[in-house]
């Protein structure tokens, strides 16, 4: 596009406001203005220059604020939705079957939907994930669109600056003062001693502070992208790891998500307060609630195995080094972390029965089932054995004449067994239960009888691996500076110039605390004894309500 050639002779990029020297408006529309936007110094912005190509629309739509505000909106909403259901962490299923049958018994239609849509793993589908691209990609154009030109115009701007530059800034003073040379020396001295960088060009002052308060915003944006960036790499494989797993006492299971590592329970201790050595401080709370955990720890022993190792066989595992994993002391390893999390007590291990008869109560031997792994047949004497035919580890009743279960945990264990006899070669069928036992098929002369119960406790842990932790505190790091940055300083400039017929110019911008600024002019008109100056902006507030100025 064509450029723009000022009076000055600079040459400035097409839809440049100001000249990038002198300060000139270079359209009718700036010229028109009582006072000059000085946000981007009237600089060129690519988004406001260019629409043609596909390219230039992609810029534009990404470089506006209000698409960013969208976006941003946008995705408060889909976090917020992704709070009405619990997601996938919290539901207790493994498989994507078993998950996506959950939401739909749970929460019915509404819950199948909700899990088809992926709101129930929100931060990780790829569509969450689109929408924070957007937002990096929004604020990397957006930036580049602002910072660029404001870096160009404020690196090229010049000492001296032309008078309708300096009367369209807000605060502008100008008259006739005495001994005009020797006051710019004093002012130029005075400003110095206020820790302004001074720049002399003849009869010409500027004094400039604060300058890198103006790259405060894109500080910020370099901070957030930063943060996209670590929230992102948290959907690559690698890079993140939040997954949970039950451990039950003398089990080895492998870690899901690590490189062949299996953990064995060898021990979960629970301890609580008694009443007597905490009266004073959680005495009400145990009268009220009845105990209070003091320690709850789980002691493992850490292996390592070859990809295809089975927990099982401990001749594949190598053993790496034991440990306690308490409530803010978790186990680490290559990155990860082993954390407790919850545990179940005395759930159920194993069951002990006994073949009888049901008239005599003869015993024709006992046997244990273990719930985690019942045997389909049990071998006892004389002939006698016993056949599981079906295991439901959770029994919640029938359904049309079917047992169900509503989980492979042992809550509440039942099963179809067959009982062989001499008398009865062919089996007897019963269904028993923890505390009731049916006869489908009629009535038998055998029975199994409950003897004992053996029970273990079970550790919740949570596996993490968190390699996006530095960028994330990079990010936030950063976008702190720049928050401190663009709050606490301010960029402020001093134009002083004497013109051609003698008289004087005074003008000044800052990006904020405009009282500041005058401060620090009437500091220097006491020494430099400048001519008085008029804020623009009150001036035409008056003008507006029309009252006299």
């Amino acid at each position: 596009m064509d450029k723009i050639v000022c009076t000055c002779g600079n040459v400035n990029p097409a839809g440049t406001e100001l000249c990038e020297s002198c300060g000139r408006p270079l359209n009718q529309e700036t010229k028109e203005k009582k006072l000059v936007d000085m946000r981007y110094e009237g600089s060129a912005r690519r988004s406001q220059t260019y629409n043609k190509t596909i390219i230039d629309k992609i810029w534009n739509f990404f470089s506006s604020v209000k698409v960013g505000m969208w976006i941003i909106v946008s995705i408060l909403v889909a976090a917020a939705i992704g709070t009405i259901l619990p997601q996938v962490f919290y539901v207790p299923a493994t498989t994507e079957a078993d998950i996506a049958a959950y939401y739909e018994r749970i929460y019915g239609t509404f819950g199948k939907l909700y899990y088809e849509l992926g709101l129930s793993d929100l931060y990780s589908s790829w569509w969450f994930q689109t929408l924070i691209g957007m937002l990096g990609i929004s604020l990397v154009i957006a930036s580049l669109d602002r910072v660029i030109p404001l870096y160009k115009s404020l690196k090229k701007q010049q000492t001296k600056r032309h008078i309708s530059f300096l009367k369209r800034q807000r605060i502008y003073g100008i008259g006739e003062i005495e001994a005009s040379n020797e006051s710019i020396d004093k002012a130029e001295e005075k400003l110095k001693t206020m820790r302004y960088k001074v720049k002399r060009d003849g009869n010409a002052i500027l004094a400039e502070r604060g300058r890198f308060s103006r790259w405060g915003p894109y500080v910020n944006h370099t901070g957030l992208i930063i943060f996209l960036l670590g929230v992102m790499l948290r959907a690559i494989p690698g890079f993140y790891v939040d997954e949970t797993m039950w451990l039950r006492e003398g089990e080895t299971l492998y870690i899901p998500k690590t490189d062949g590592y299996f953990l064995e329970s060898k021990e979960f201790t629970y301890e609580t307060y008694s009443k007597e050595e905490s009266s004073e401080v959680f005495g009400e709370a145990i009268d009220r609630v009845g105990s209070i955990a003091k320690n709850y720890q789980t002691d493992v022993a850490l292996y390592k195995g070859a990809d295809d190792a089975v927990a099982g066989k401990p001749d594949e595992l190598e053993f790496v080094k034991d440990s306690s994993i308490q409530v803010n002391k978790p186990l680490k390893f290559d990155n990860f972390s082993v954390f407790q999390m919850d545990f179940r007590l005395d759930e159920l291990k194993a069951m002990k029965f006994q073949l009888q008869d049901k008239e005599t109560q003869e015993s024709f031997g006992d046997f244990t089932i273990d719930l985690s792994d019942p045997q389909p047949i049990y071998e006892l004497q004389n002939g006698y054995k016993v056949e599981i035919l079906d295991y439901y580890a959770d029994f919640t009743g029938f359904e049309e004449g079917v047992p169900q279960s509503k989980s492979p945990l042992p809550n509440n264990p039942a099963f179809l067994v067959k009982m062989y006899s001499p008398e009865f070669p062919k089996g007897e069928t019963s269904f028993v239960m923890i505390k009731e036992t049916l006869e489908p098929l009629g009535e038998n002369k055998h029975k199994i009888a409950f003897q004992s119960v053996e029970t273990r406790d079970v550790s919740g842990l949570t596996i993490r691996k968190d390699l996006t932790l530095p960028i994330l505190m990079l990010g936030g790091l950063i976008f702190m500076i720049g928050v401190a940055q663009g709050s606490y300083w301010n960029h402020r400039r001093i134009w002083i110039q004497r013109l051609e017929d003698g008289q004087v110019v005074i003008a000044a911008h800052t990006n904020k605390n405009w009282l500041s600024i005058m401060k620090d002019i009437d500091a220097v008109s006491v020494v430099a004894n400048l001519p008085k100056y008029e804020d623009q902006q009150d001036l035409d507030s008056k003008a507006e309500k029309g009252e006299g100025v």
